[in-house]
């Protein structure tokens, strides 16, 4: 009984075998085959970005990181953070219930590279902004383990000392917006000043952050320290923004539920 099932996938099998040993033995049939398969991959891949401008979705209240929050993320990706974290929540329920709204592709239209993952040592950050207090995130980057003592993350207490180096900002914007990120070119000329503003709240330089870069921007001494412009202010500084540069995926999840 069970061979008799068999039969067919044998045969199925047999006329594979032989097929594919005659296109062997013919290298012309051999390309031509190589070169149909290929090119349905081709297609299968590129045809989807014909319809991009209908799969990202519109989101006007779309902001763009502010200097601060840009040498953030320059520092998480040197620091390989991106290797055990993803940034991006798929639609699937038991996702939303843990992370919240799933991601959507508008939200990483100014990312570059973009850092969705798929690897999760760590939880998904896409919605990490905010959920935490500032003196939390530096504590947890100082020692993981003080915080989630089964955590396997490195220690970042480094990021404390180190100054942050504000000087190749201007430009850092500048080649972002040849890649299509509309940064002005008031922006541009006053990335270091805002970046110092938006960690030093009581200074002048902040009411030009908050004029540049909208009244949503968090504008506080990340790290503890209002004194100086530390590499830690800058990456809780990208932390506490994520999955808050739109609200489209909380409108959406607010209009599914009614």
């Amino acid at each position: 009984m069970f061979r008799t099932l068999l039969k067919p996938f044998e045969r199925f099998f047999d006329f594979h075998a032989r097929t594919h040993y005659r296109a062997e033995r013919h290298s012309m049939a051999l390309t031509v085959g190589i070169i149909l398969a290929a090119g349905v991959g081709g297609i299968v891949e590129i045809a989807p970005l014909f319809t991009i401008d209908e799969t990202v979705e519109a989101a006007p209240d779309m902001r763009v990181y502010t200097p601060l929050e840009q040498a953030g993320r320059d520092i998480y990706i040197r620091e390989g953070c991106y290797a055990c974290h993803s940034q991006m929540i798929r639609t699937l329920r038991d996702e939303v219930e843990r992370y919240g709204p799933y991601s959507l592709a508008v939200e990483s239209q100014y990312d570059h590279p973009m850092l969705w993952g798929s690897k999760r040592t760590g939880p998904d950050l896409a919605r990490l902004g905010n959920k935490y207090s500032d003196d939390w995130q530096v504590r947890h980057l100082v020692n993981p383990r003080d915080l989630v003592p089964e955590s396997v993350m490195p220690q970042y207490a480094f990021l404390l000392t180190e100054r942050l180096e504000v000087e190749s900002l201007s430009d850092r914007l500048a080649a972002l917006r040849t890649l299509g990120v509309p940064y002005s070119d008031e922006m541009i000329a006053n990335a270091a000043d805002d970046a110092l503003g938006q960690a030093s709240p009581d200074s002048d330089k902040a009411e030009g952050a908050l004029e540049r870069y909208g009244d949503a921007t968090n504008i506080r001494s990340f790290d503890g320290d209002a004194g100086r412009l530390t590499e830690m202010d800058a990456l809780v500084a990208y932390l506490q923004i994520l999955g808050g540069l739109t609200d489209l995926p909380a409108r959406i999840e607010t209009a599914a539920e009614e």
